[in-house]
């Protein structure tokens, strides 16, 4: 199946396009995490978003999720790996899952993947973001794994159950617990070595640990890794006022356009971004 559009993120932004695509009754798929935005939940006050006075940032992201729930939207709990241009429509890769869509509306938040030198260029030559597509690669190898979030734990013992050795990078306290095979390293790369594939990470402490391959199991994936070709300034993705980026059906909202980081401009984008969606889709039903 060919989704109208794929929705990436599940924030403000991402929430008003899927309202929007909803009530136009158009196919789409909405990807990110069920409990809706961190970053809203955790807010102490919002002061400036309309009809919430002095709100408390959980009782605006309750809001939020009863409006999703009251509308029927279903999101995929995935995080996407990368998108694939296909000419008439993108392809995406989510986990071991592959999907589908006419148009793309990115609402990815701000990016905080902390990409590492070397790391970009690497990619599909021992550099992966995903342990169920390309753990089997590394069975009986030697692999480092860099980690921002607990969440990603069950995917590194995955890991230790294929490979023969695992250096785990935790960026966060207090790691649970892993299988023997798994080192927990004190030093931190700051780095990614290798000719044509990945041979090492260059840690802060000196010297290089020879690997084979390199799992980044992090939050979010450097926009210039998730989609190469797309247009960036200053780091935030490019948009025109329709919030239409360089590429042909691919649409941006939210925080990831740039400041003012504001959940009324997420919204506001993501709206926009939703009509944008309809209007290429109409034309694109037109000419076809």
């Amino acid at each position: 199946m060919i989704y109208d559009c794929a929705v990436i993120g599940t924030g403000p932004a991402g929430l008003s396009a899927a309202l929007n695509l909803k009530i136009h009754e158009k196919s789409f798929l909405w990807i990110g995490r069920r409990a809706l935005s961190d970053k809203i939940a955790r807010a102490e006050q919002i002061r400036n978003y309309p009809g919430f006075p002095d709100a408390g940032g959980d009782a605006l992201a309750g809001a939020f999720r009863r409006h999703a729930e009251a509308m029927g939207l279903e999101i995929t709990e995935a995080m996407v790996n990368s998108i694939l241009p296909m000419g008439d429509h993108y392809a995406l890769m989510a986990g071991a899952d592959f999907y589908e869509a006419r148009t793309l509306i990115l609402t990815t938040g701000i990016n905080q993947a902390g990409t590492l030198p070397g790391e970009a260029e690497r990619v599909g030559r021992g550099v992966s973001y995903c342990a169920t597509c390309d753990g089997g690669l590394y069975r009986g190898r030697t692999i480092a794994v860099v980690c921002n979030n607990a969440r990603f734990e069950h995917e590194v013992a995955y890991l230790a159950g294929l490979a023969a050795k695992v250096y785990f990078f935790p960026y966060y306290k207090s790691p649970g617990a892993l299988p023997g095979n798994v080192e927990t390293m004190a030093a931190k790369p700051v780095g990614v070595e290798g000719d044509v594939r990945v041979s090492g990470l260059k840690l802060n402490s000196g010297g290089t640990l020879p690997v084979d391959g390199l799992f980044c199991l992090r939050d979010s994936i450097a926009l210039n890794t998730l989609l190469p070709k797309l247009a960036l300034d200053g780091g935030h993705i490019a948009v025109d006022r329709a919030m239409a980026t360089n590429l042909p059906g691919c649409y941006a909202a939210g925080d990831c356009t740039g400041r003012p980081y504001q959940y009324a401009k997420a919204v506001g984008e993501g709206n926009v971004a939703a009509h944008s969606v309809i209007e290429y889709l109409a034309k694109l039903a037109k000419n076809g």
